[in-house]
């Protein structure tokens, strides 16, 4: 199983747009073909802004996908903080990548991250999707 860090606007997008990149991995993870890696600060997030008003999504919806997310997920306490990317709120999901030993950071911010962190590549849902379906998760251009 492919451990992965979703970022926030991954998850955000997945219950904004129910047929997207984003809700298709979000499946995945739920069916257990993806490990999603979560650390405390990462989840929080999650839930701060998943409750956010202006996104006008159903209660019941954000509370069985936060309640999925804690139930499912690969829980990580990272020992080590970082400061590296340019929108420093990322930096939580470079500390869990590194805890959780992910293969994957998912982002559609991509250009707030380094190219890698490690051994685990930052990609666009787009571009795991597409290393998925071609049966090659570390070859993700």
């Amino acid at each position: 199983m492919i451990r992965a860090v979703f970022d926030t606007n991954v998850i955000v997008s997945a219950l904004l747009q129910s047929l997207g990149p984003s809700s298709q991995l979000l499946l995945r993870c739920f069916g257990g073909s993806i490990q999603l890696c979560v650390s405390g600060s990462v989840y929080a997030e999650y839930e701060e802004v998943l409750r956010r008003p202006r996104l006008a999504r159903d209660p019941t919806i954000i509370a069985g996908t936060l309640r999925t997310i804690r139930e499912t997920g690969f829980w990580v306490r990272p020992i080590e903080r970082v400061g590296i990317c340019s929108d420093p709120d990322d930096d939580i999901f470079l500390e869990c990548a590194q805890a959780a030993q992910a293969v994957y950071l998912v982002t559609g911010n991509i250009k707030h991250f380094p190219l890698s962190w490690g051994d685990c590549r930052i990609v666009t849902p787009r571009q795991l999707l597409d290393a998925l379906s071609a049966n090659k998760p570390k070859s993700v251009s």
